[in-house]
Parts: structure tokens; C-alpha cells; sequence
């Protein structure tokens, strides 16, 4: 027979292992943010305020972690996936809503992916999370841009995957250490010249 008051606890420790959850998750995201991409289990301990003993009673393991802080980043985004435009719009409007879209989601998932992908080698869960998120992108293209692919015939999904990828972003911004807007401007031309977009139409 349960103890008085016993069916109340459960729930309130239910909704204190979610809070601890999401503050350990937050603190990873946080540190990400700070520049330190592979956090040490101590670091992320401290910054979610939770000693390091307790950190893995919210989780399996540090697969699990980079799991759950991969999930909530993409919740977090949600909105910036969607181009915002149809496919019959004409193609060079197409092409600048993408790369707007894109711009401002790798701006926002910058310190994320670039820890995420550092450790996705090492996480096999991981690992296949970001091969989804990438078919994901891969396959808005596709929807986006079949009425060029149909009436040319040639197949551009790859180079435009490319085109439009983090990496291809992080090349821009990080190595050659373009502005936004430039970087924007330079996947635009590029895009449009993939498709056949004309000097003029662009002007």
C-alpha cells in the first residue's frame, strides 16, 4: 500500500529530471556558443549547475547528450527551415530565398554545428542524426528546384547541395572571412549561374 502523500513526489520528480535535462542540455548549447566545441563532462556539469556526479542520471551516455542538444537545436530553429516560397516562383527568386533562409539558420546553428560535427565521427548516433538533417536540406532542394531539373534536364541537386551547405557557408565566412552579406551575394551568383540565371535578370 503506498505511504501518504507518495502519489504527489513522483510527478515532482518527474518534472525536476526534465528541468535537470534541459539545463544540462542548455549548458552544452551555451558552451558551444562560447567557442568550447568538446566540453569536458566537468565544464558542463559546472555550467548547468549540477554537480558531475549527477550528470548522467539524465542521460546514457555522452552520445545521448550530444543527441538530445542536436534535437533541441533543430526545435530551436524551426522556423528558419522553411524557404518561404514555392516552387513554380520564378528561379532567381527561389535561388535568394534559399540562400537568405540557409544565411540565417547557419548564423543561428553556427556554434552548434561546427561542435556537433566535430564529435560526429566519434558518436555513431550522431553521426546519422546529422546525415538526416543533410538529407532533410538535400530533399528541400529537390522539391524546390524540380521545375528547372525537369525543363533542363540536367542534374544540378548535387552542386546545389553543395552550394548550400554549412560547410560551403563555413568556407565563406570563417576562411575567407567574408561579411554576410557578401557571402550572400557570392552563393547567389553561384546558384544562378548553376541554373542559368542571366547577368542581366540578376541586375
Amino acid at each position: 500500500m503506498a505511504g501518504k502523500g507518495d502519489s504527489a513526489p513522483p510527478d515532482g520528480r518527474k518534472l525536476r529530471r526534465e528541468q535537470n535535462r534541459d539545463a544540462v542540455v542548455d549548458a552544452l548549447l551555451a558552451l558551444f556558443r562560447d567557442g568550447n566545441y568538446q566540453p569536458s563532462t566537468a565544464e558542463i556539469a559546472a555550467r548547468s549547475g549540477l554537480s558531475l556526479r549527477s550528470l548522467f542520471r539524465y542521460f546514457d551516455d555522452v552520445d545521448d547528450l550530444h543527441r538530445a542538444a542536436a534535437a533541441r537545436q533543430i526545435a530551436l530553429v524551426l522556423p528558419l527551415l522553411a524557404a518561404g516560397i514555392e516552387p513554380d516562383a520564378p528561379t532567381l527568386d527561389k535561388i535568394r530565398a534559399v540562400v537568405r533562409a540557409r544565411v540565417r539558420l547557419f548564423e543561428e546553428i553556427g556554434p552548434s554545428a561546427r561542435a556537433l560535427r566535430a564529435c560526429a565521427h566519434r558518436h555513431r548516433p550522431l553521426a546519422a542524426e546529422l546525415a538526416r538533417n543533410r538529407a532533410f536540406f538535400r530533399g528541400q532542394l529537390a522539391v524546390l528546384f524540380a521545375p528547372e531539373a525537369a525543363s533542363s534536364g540536367v542534374s544540378f541537386l548535387p552542386a546545389l547541395d553543395v552550394l548550400c551547405s554549412f560547410e560551403s557557408y563555413e568556407l565563406l565566412r570563417k576562411d575567407q572571412d567574408m561579411s554576410r552579406p557578401a557571402t550572400e551575394t557570392t552563393l547567389i551568383e553561384a546558384m544562378a549561374a548553376l541554373l542559368g540565371v542571366t547577368q542581366e535578370v540578376l541586375r
